[in-house]
């Protein structure tokens, strides 16, 4: 059984920052990319960030700049350090990873999100 949980999410002043993270734990043979989305209220899913095993990244528009996505491969963890956080930012962010578990077939797996508060 593979499981993703997150965590560091909370109210936030701003332009203050948090730091998100989200650990892969199970039988899991390999994981690929791995990234962030967010829903707000009323909204789509967008993906904000992404990080492919080899560490390329990607980045939504409203987001360069002020987030950076990493990973520690060894950890099965990626991480969303998030800066200069706006009133807009806040949404449910939900970890995401392509990963293959033992014994079965390569799918997207989701966390079941952290709530990300930005207000004065």
């Amino acid at each position: 059984q593979v499981q993703l949980v997150e965590s560091g999410g909370g109210l936030v002043q701003p332009g203050g920052s948090l730091r998100l993270s989200c650990a892969a734990s199970g039988s899991i043979f390999s994981i690929y990319a791995m990234g962030w989305y967010r829903q707000a209220p009323g909204k789509q899913r967008e993906l904000v960030a992404a990080i492919t095993s080899g560490g390329s990244t990607n980045y939504a528009d409203s987001v360069k700049g002020r987030f950076t996505i990493s990973r520690d491969n060894a950890k099965n963890t990626v991480y969303l350090q998030m800066n200069s956080l706006k009133p807009e930012d806040t949404a449910v962010y939900l970890c995401n990873a392509d990963l293959k578990p033992r014994g079965g077939f390569r799918r997207d797996y989701w966390g079941q999100g952290t709530q990300v508060t930005v207000s004065s």
